[in-house]
């Protein structure tokens, strides 16, 4: 499979197809402004010319919020944002009222560039906790910023919000509506520290449909769910997770609630972020593969935390990274999320191979096991006790690039 819709757990639409470029309406640009030590590009712009664009947001529940988060929640019209200032390489986090003041000159600066309110600029970041954040630089960065802006900018503004990335993550889509075609991008950053109650670290997607803030905010609020919610790399929640859906309506097309417009779109938008979040679990930090579970059963709560307990636990983790189907650690793990005082009769199979039937194992050929796991992409399927509930998360493997990053990132 070529182009952005790489993974079997994502189709593309009939009636999206892949183009290049930000929708009408917006302009985008990064730049190197000197926060990152190494001299690589660290601030993006992202700046939306309709002056009657409507927009919607989901933010981090860490109890730790990071000073750009803050800002953005304190200080900005959520539902009419014209402009995003964005920076990698410091994540201005636990930096108290230092912070803050950073966060709220970054915003500042870029409404000048972006030449709009205060109010409907968002501010983001990305990169180390506990580092004060040198805002001269992203003031100073944001003026050829400003002069960099372009349409075709969405390449350098994805660039420019990557940290521990290896790729940028970025895709453009047309989509055909019944009533008009219309744009449709996403720029994403993500490859640690992932396992968010709602989005990844970064998530930044624009539109030229018109779209009532309600529409903006709804459409934005299901497809996180199906989306970066259902997502972990390591287990960690950030400080820093921001997502924001910006409709510049430039294509003149008004997608009206509960029409087949708001449908069509919304599988688009549900189609992007699904792909977006599953490059940032292939991204992993030194990834190999992706691991997907799915459980169903009787009861919302306990398929939830099998789930999570499978695809956040460092033994099945470690055994999808060395091709190991090693299914007792699936039992262990359910075992662990779901405590009880009889034995619990689940059933497991790896990749269509079942392994283990009413909780205990059944005959199966151990050479298609072993090809099963073997892929980049390896599917785990648990059934509890019940019909009714059921669930997915996506995650990576676990290896040796993992610690070596984690062991040295901030030397």
């Amino acid at each position: 499979m070529s182009g952005f819709f790489t993974s079997r757990w994502v189709q593309r639409p009939d009636h999206v197809a892949e183009t290049a470029g930000l929708p009408a309406g917006f302009r985008a640009a990064g730049v190197a402004c000197g926060i990152k030590e190494s001299g690589a590009s660290d601030l993006g712009l992202l700046v939306c010319d309709e002056p009657q664009a409507t927009s919607a947001a989901r933010f981090t529940r860490s109890g730790v919020v990071a000073a750009p988060v803050l800002v953005c929640q304190e200080r900005c019209d959520l539902a009419g944002l014209r402009a995003v200032v964005a920076n990698s390489g410091n994540a201005n986090a636990a930096t108290g009222r230092r912070g803050l003041d950073a966060a709220a000159k970054m915003q500042g600066a870029a409404a000048i560039a972006a030449g709009v309110q205060e109010s409907l600029v968002a501010v983001a970041s990305t990169g180390v906790i506990g580092v004060q954040l040198p805002a001269e630089k992203a003031v100073g960065g944001l003026a050829r910023a400003a002069g960099a802006l372009s349409a075709q900018g969405d390449e350098d503004f994805a660039e420019a919000i990557r940290t521990t990335d290896a790729f940028a993550k970025r895709a453009a889509l047309e989509v055909t509506l019944p009533s008009g075609t219309v744009r449709l991008a996403g720029q994403a950053k993500g490859a640690g520290m992932i396992s968010p109650g709602f989005a990844t670290l970064l998530c930044f997607v624009q539109t030229d449909a018109r779209l009532s803030a309600e529409t903006a905010d709804l459409l934005l609020g299901v497809t996180v769910k199906r989306s970066f919610e259902r997502i972990s790399v390591d287990g960690q929640l950030s400080t820093n997770d921001t997502v924001i859906l910006m409709a510049s309506g430039a294509s003149g097309v008004h997608v009206e609630p509960e029409t087949p417009d708001e449908l069509a779109l919304g599988e688009a938008l549900d189609a992007l972020l699904r792909q977006l979040a599953l490059l940032v679990v292939a991204d992993g930090e030194g990834a190999a593969r992706v691991g997907r579970v799915v459980v169903s059963g009787g009861h919302d709560l306990h398929v939830e935390h099998a789930a999570r307990a499978v695809a956040n636990s460092p033994l099945i983790k470690t055994a999808l990274h060395g091709g190991d189907p090693n299914w007792g650690r699936i039992v262990q793990a359910v075992g662990m999320a779901l405590p009880g005082t009889a034995p619990l009769p689940l059933d497991v199979h790896i990749e269509g191979v079942q392994v283990c039937s009413g909780g205990a194992v059944v005959p199966y050929d151990p050479q298609a096991l072993d090809a099963a796991v073997a892929g980049p992409e390896v599917e785990y399927v648990v059934g509890l006790p019940g019909d009714g509930a059921e669930t997915e998360v996506f995650f990576s493997d676990l290896g040796h690039r993992y610690i070596e990053i984690n062991a040295e990132y901030t030397t």
